[in-house]
């Protein structure tokens, strides 16, 4: 991580706006996000797809909890429906029967690139109001934020 000299350190005041700013996008977000979601998807059952997809299958549920930093229940809860609906396959670890290991199946491989698809079109409009390089500038900044927290979080 690389180190601010004093000068070039934010304040305390707009690290909090900042942080207040993600979190109402955020909350937006999510919102808009759960409205155009294909079928029964939920946002916490996307997150949980998305997280396969991006690292890949074979988690245990409790790996899966703890990277999106839910309870235990919760992801069991999620994964349930996940499940049922197809969309995931629960399976006994190979080498530790107490413990599970989950798998995407074509189907929720399928809901995932639909919900992308719709995702990015319900957000097309930000493209009119956000010009392209102020999204290549924050990315970066977000992205060193979101490694931050994760590094420290235990």
């Amino acid at each position: 991580m690389n180190e601010n000299s004093a000068a070039d350190k934010p304040d305390l005041g707009q690290i909090f706006r900042l942080f207040n700013e993600i979190g109402i996008v955020a909350q937006l977000s999510g919102a808009a996000f759960e409205k155009v979601m294909p079928g029964t998807m939920t946002l916490p059952q996307f997150t949980v797809l998305n997280h396969l997809v991006r690292l890949g299958d074979g988690r245990t549920p409790l790996e899966i909890a703890r990277a999106l930093q839910v309870s235990k229940g919760a992801m069991t809860n999620t994964l349930g429906h996940l499940e049922r609906s197809g969309w995931i396959a629960v399976r006994p670890d190979d080498h530790d029967g107490r413990s599970k290991r989950v798998d995407l199946t074509d189907s929720g491989r399928a809901i995932h690139g639909k919900a992308i698809a719709t995702v990015m079109g319900e957000m097309a409009w930000i493209g009119d109001i956000v010009q392209a390089h102020s999204v290549e500038q924050v990315l970066p900044v977000l992205e060193t934020i979101r490694k931050a927290l994760d590094a420290r979080r235990s």
